[in-house]
């Protein structure tokens, strides 16, 4: 099972290359979370809880299709979150993690907050969704030349992929496309007990981390690094690897798949 990240214009699109590879090999299901792609975009709140509770309804879908089956999961970005509450919810529905460029690791603070709360600022949402710039400022977050520039900034390098850049204009011209992304500007889908719940995993999760762009910072990695069940890897490239070098990258993910 395949997790796109989050922001103003994500989709399963994101994962296009590793599902085109796996699906030669195996069953893949590349979901789109609550609130994006094709997936209902409705005016309601945007939670982790909503958003691991999508991937137990596939977990379970992927269990009756096959035989009760345990899938593999590779997260990127923000629902490495998400795909570990899951995993530490049903650890017996999930095999292994592959977590792509995992939040909960930067910076130098740790986050041991209330079980199941978030870091949403209230008052920072009622500000951003005010009737009067609502729309006017998720058009502004959203314009094309924007999302290349945080285009630009996942990758590190102005070479980005130019298929993908083009789907995530149109993803972010939908119905209802503004409604998630004000939760996640809002900061109301940061778990604040994410690295509780990345320590108390016992099964095997790979971690892999960028070395351009905004996400190289995995300082906070100490936590669990020392733990057997963890392996960080450093693969060379942006936040998003498998897009510039798929074939190095599988080759790593399947010696940990293999295992």
């Amino acid at each position: 099972m395949l997790v796109h990240s989050v922001h103003a214009a994500a989709s399963a699109a994101e994962l296009a290359p590793l599902f085109t590879h796996y699906r030669q090999q195996r069953p893949v299901y590349a979901l789109e979370l609550p609130g994006f792609g094709l997936s209902d975009r409705s005016a309601r709140a945007y939670t982790p809880r909503l958003m691991t509770d999508a991937l137990h309804a596939v977990l379970a879908v992927i269990q009756s299709e096959h035989g009760s089956q345990v899938a593999d999961v590779l997260a990127v970005s923000l629902s490495s979150e998400f795909a570990a509450r899951a995993k530490h919810e049903t650890p017996q529905n999930i095999r292994r993690l592959a977590l792509v460029s995992p939040t909960g690791f930067s910076g130098a603070k740790r986050r041991y907050g209330p079980a199941g709360g978030t870091l949403g600022l209230s008052w920072l949402y009622r500000l951003l969704t005010l009737d009067c710039w609502r729309q006017g400022i998720f058009n502004t977050l959203t314009r094309p030349g924007v999302i290349r520039y945080f285009l630009q900034r996942t990758w590190g390098s102005q070479h980005i992929d130019e298929t993908f850049w083009q789907y995530c204009v149109l993803t972010a011209r939908q119905p209802g496309a503004a409604n998630a992304p004000f939760y996640f500007v809002s900061a109301f889908l940061f778990s604040a007990d994410i690295n509780q719940l990345y320590e108390e995993l016992d099964d095997p999760v790979w971690v892999s981390m960028a070395t351009r762009g905004d996400f190289t910072d995995y300082r906070g990695r100490h936590t669990v690094e020392d733990k057997k069940n963890w392996q960080f890897l450093t693969v060379e490239g942006g936040a998003l690897p498998f897009f510039e070098d798929l074939a190095g990258f599988t080759e790593q993910l399947d010696r940990y798949w293999a295992r």
